[in-house]
C-alpha cells in the first residue's frame, strides 16, 4: 500500500502565507511525480501544481507566481509554499503521487486524505 499524509492547511487572512507538506510512505519503488491538487466547493478538483522526480515543476496559471512546489526525493516528500493567498484559493488540498510499487508493476495515482486551506477576506 502506499500513504500520503498530508498537513499544514488552516486558516489565514488575505495576503498571507501557508505551507503545506505531504510525505509518501509504503510500498515505493519509484515515485515518478508528486503535486497538489484542489477542490473547492461545488467545483471539480484542479491542478494546482506538479513536480517530477528530476525536479521539472507545472503549474496552474491562477497560482503561478505566488505558489512554489519543492520536493525531497530522499524523505518522498513534496512542499506547496504558498504567498498572496486569495479568498479565491480556499479549497480542500489534495496531494497526488504516480507512484511505482515494485519493478514488476506500472505507476499507478495515490491520494491524499485532503487537507482544508481557507483564505477570508
Amino acid at each position: 500500500q502506499v500513504q500520503l499524509v498530508e498537513s499544514g492547511g488552516g486558516l489565514v487572512q488575505a495576503g498571507g502565507s501557508l505551507r503545506l507538506s505531504c510525505a509518501a510512505s509504503g510500498s515505493l519503488f519509484s515515485i515518478n511525480a508528486m503535486g497538489w491538487y484542489r477542490q473547492a466547493p461545488g467545483k471539480q478538483r484542479e491542478l494546482v501544481a506538479t513536480i517530477t522526480r528530476l525536479g521539472r515543476t507545472n503549474y496552474a496559471d491562477s497560482v503561478k507566481g505566488r505558489f512554489t512546489i519543492s520536493g525531497d526525493n530522499a524523505k518522498n516528500t513534496v512542499y506547496l509554499q504558498m504567498n498572496s493567498l486569495k479568498p479565491e484559493d480556499t479549497a480542500v488540498y489534495y496531494c497526488n503521487a504516480d507512484v511505482r510499487r515494485s519493478a514488476l508493476s506500472t505507476s499507478a495515482d495515490y491520494w491524499g486524505q485532503g487537507t482544508q486551506v481557507t483564505v477570508s477576506s
